[in-house]
Formats: C-alpha cells, structure tokens, sequence
C-alpha cells in the first residue's frame, strides 16, 4: 500500500541524439521502487539494462515509445542510484540515473536523554511556553543524533498548565496538523510518548494549543533514519511484571524486568522494546522512568502520577547488555507498576516505518455511537473493529493516538488485533474476539486521556479497541504512520 510516494526524473543523453529515455521513479513500499522508462529511438527494439544500485540489474527489452515499467524490492533500506542503460540494433548506447530513497524508516535507540525542559531552560528560554506558542526543539545533530533523521521518539510532558488544552508535535516547516498528541486541564502533569516527524531543517515544534501558559518536558528514546537498523516486530499484548501479585516497588525503588526470549519474543538481538506501562495504587505523587540495565538513571521520566490516580503511558526503550531494563519509582510512597510488552525493534526485522500526515480515523463523537458499558446479556464489553491494513499483507503495524473523553467512570482501553476478516463482519460472521488481558491507556470519571498505542495488526489488518468499563465512553483515534515489511 503506498499512502507516501516522491519521484525524481532525469533526461538521459547519448551519441544519437534520438536515443534517450525519461526516467521516473517511485517509492512502492517500505523497501520497494517502481521505475518508468520512457524511451525514444529512430530504430526499434532496444535492449535496456537496469542497474539497482544494489549489485543487482534487470534486463529489458524496449518495443516502442510506451512507457515501460519495472519493479524492484531493495533488501536494505538506504539511498541508491538506479542507472539506466540503452542499446539499440547498432550498437549506439545511451545511459541516464537518478538518485532516490527507499520510503522505510529504521530505528535507532537513543537515550533516554532529555532535551527539552523549559522549567530549567534545557534545550529553550527558561520559560513557559506561552498561549498558542510553541517550543522548538533541535534533533538532527543534537548529541550523536545524526542529520537526515526523519522522526523522533519523544516522552512528551505538559506541567504547570493554568488552562485547559493540548499539544501538538510536528516537523518544523511542516503544515501542523488538526490533530493532538495530549490533552491537559489545569494543574495537571500528562504525558504521552509520540513518534514525530522531523522537519527539513532537522527541529521540531511542540505548539501549545491553549489559552494559557504551560512547562513542556522532551526526553528522547531514538530516532529513525531512511538507512539500515533495526526494524520493528509487533506482538500480541503480553504481560511481563505486575507487582500487585508481588512486592510494591519501594519509595525511589528500582525494578528490574527481563524482557524475556521465548516465542513471544523470539530474537535475542532485540535493541529496544516497545512497552505500555501503567502506574497503580501510588501512595504520593511522582514518576516513572524506564531506562536500559546497567545504564545510570537518567533525568527523563516516562510516566507522571498523583496519589491513587491509575496512570499508563507508551514506552519505547532501549535494552540493556544483559537483557533487561529498569524501572524506578520516582515517588516518596510506595507504588505499583504494571508493564506488557507489545513490540520489539532488531536488526533481523525488515518491518520499517512509514511516517504520514496524521489523520482522524475515529471520532464517536461525530458519529454519535460510544464505545458502551459492560452488558453481560449482549456478551460483556463493548469494542470497536478497525480495518487499518486495507487488504496489504505487508502491513504489520500502525502508530496511533488513542483518547477517550466523556467518560462516565473508571475503565481502561485494551488494544489487540482482530482475527476475524473484515469481510467477516461485513457478512455478519464475525466471532466475538477475546478481551485482552493488557490495557493501553487508563482513566477516571470525567478524565479525558490519550495515548499513543502501537497497534499489531496481525493476520486480517483489523485492531479492536475495547472499553473495559462499566460505563460508557467516546473514543478517538489519531493515526500518524505505520509499519510495513516490504
């Protein structure tokens, strides 16, 4: 499925002036190419002769002045020059190239480092961003950040706001889009993760859309290049630490967890994990930061808590040498901490990241049907099937912001893929899935909260979103990009 394309055309030249072609290439996939060739002759047929850039070539034959088509998937991400080479029946030659990226993005685990605060002045003016202002903040060539990065990792937080409203993170340069990353109310302390493009100049902009001034906090876990690293592996939920059947992790208490190499996570060479993290029963207010084992503890935090509030957020982050990561308890009380891991990036994955314009893809406000209350004569929860693969079987994953408002009391959100067909449910076959045992986001009567999910979309493309709650609830779903392996 191609939902992001850029071309580039270039005249070929030649001894005969008559013998040349146009070339024209777009990006198919994540690692695909399509390649036109136009080419013009006084004699017919010619013998072409595609060079990849890869090592590879495709020989052609050329019949007349139409157009001629080719295909190629590259097996690693990266620039190449696609080089083109004419023959016709006398031996006179013509050769013409261009240069073009593959689409895919590759991770790279960064940090956690954090390069924006303005409560300290890290990264901008020591100062409050103001009303329907914005934060700008360097990333290509900041720290060993390399230029040309596409996006960023960022743990977004908002503090300190006096009003409500949200945020919005986006490529500097770029059209900002209609949609929002997090929502704030006065007094309260949010984040979200968020996987942002990064601007032609290599910054991006986090815009305050409030009509009051808010602190804004950016802590980097990686980035993403158009070159070879790691690709990203979506699993089913899975749990892998809840310490309410243990211990409570202690005031200012690190825990640590292995990410474990079983058939959930298969691969060893695994450099970061995707991760949903949920705070419960918080004895004082405080944060979370999840960082790599072995690696110091770092300023950046990952989730933001007040007393007795249920709070879960997004988490990419690297993994340390031996296996595990650390979780500590930045709070003077006793909390605990629920943590499912729904992905991994490796270098043996070629699932790459395609960055989009983000777009609404579910608003039950609109449409005036919520996600409803816990009915046992119905079958239980209520959930709401979507088709975000649209027929591609290279699809694997896609990249969302989750927010439920107009919620009539306590729940949560599970987000799992669906395995029932989309034609299933057109013909009114479908099977009632099973709820998921892991949640993506939590909240409390009248709370709106959002957060980024990465969704596996499994065998049919479809991702269930469940409200796991004895109340009603408005669900809204953002979608900013998606993982594709080809």
């Amino acid at each position: 499925m191609t939902r992001d394309s850029q071309t580039q055309a270039k005249p070929m030249t030649a001894a005969n002036a008559t013998l040349g072609a146009q070339l024209h290439a777009v990006q198919s996939s994540a690692h695909g190419i399509t390649l036109d060739i136009t080419a013009s002759s006084d004699t017919w047929p010619l013998s072409a002769t595609i060079n990849w850039g890869d090592g590879k070539s495709t020989p052609v034959s050329v019949a007349s002045t139409a157009k001629v088509t080719q295909t190629h998937v590259y097996d690693r991400l990266g620039a190449y020059t696609i080089s083109v080479t004419l023959t016709d029946g006398s031996g006179n030659t013509a050769t013409g190239s261009l240069n073009l990226p593959t689409a895919g993005n590759a991770y790279t685990a960064y940090g956690p480092t954090r390069l924006l605060d303005t409560r300290d002045g890290t990264g901008a003016p020591r100062a409050k961003v103001p009303a329907y202002g914005t934060a700008k903040i360097k990333i290509a060539g900041n720290g060993s950040i390399p230029a040309g990065v596409t996006a960023v990792v960022l743990n977004v937080t908002v503090t300190n706001p006096t009003t409500e409203g949200h945020v919005t993170v986006y490529g500097d340069g770029d059209t900002m889009p209609t949609t929002s990353n997090l929502n704030y109310v006065p007094g309260q302390t949010v984040p979200n993760l968020v996987i942002a493009p990064v601007g032609a100049n290599g910054y991006v902009d986090l815009y305050n859309g409030g009509w009051g001034s808010v602190d804004l906090i950016a802590d980097v876990t990686g980035y993403f290049t158009q070159s070879q690293a790691s690709g990203y592996t979506p699993v089913d939920p899975k749990r892998l630490l809840d310490t309410r059947n243990r211990n409570t992790v202690a005031a200012y208490g690190t825990v640590p967890v292995t990410i474990p190499t079983n058939p959930q996570v298969p691969d060893t060479t695994f450099t970061a994990v995707a991760l949903n993290v949920t705070v419960t029963n918080p004895g004082s207010d405080g944060h979370l930061t999840v960082y790599p084992s072995g690696q110091s503890l770092p300023t950046a935090s990952n989730v933001n808590f007040t007393a007795g509030h249920t709070v879960a957020n997004s988490v990419i982050v690297p993994v340390g040498a031996d296996g595990r990561i650390q979780i500590q308890n930045g709070a003077w009380k006793p909390s605990d901490v629920i943590v499912d891991v729904v992905g991994y990036y490796t270098a043996n994955s070629k699932s790459a990241y395609i960055p989009e314009n983000p777009y609404r893809v579910l608003d039950t406000r609109k449409n005036g049907v919520p996600l409803y209350e816990y009915n046992a004569t119905y079958g239980g929860y209520d959930y709401a099937p979507i088709d975000f693969a649209l027929g591609d079987p290279n699809v694997t994953g896609v990249v969302l912001n989750a927010t439920v408002t107009n919620t009539h009391g306590d729940g949560h959100l599970s987000v799992s893929p669906d395995p029932n067909t989309r034609a299933a449910y057109e013909g009114k076959y479908a099977t009632m899935p099973p709820v998921p045992d892991s949640s993506s986001l939590n909240w409390t009567a009248g709370q709106t909260v959002p957060n980024m999910v990465q969704a596996n979309t499994g065998s049919t493309g479809l991702v269930d979103f469940w409200n796991v709650a004895y109340s009603k609830t408005d669900l809204i779903v953002d979608e900013f990009g998606f993982y594709s392996k080809n």
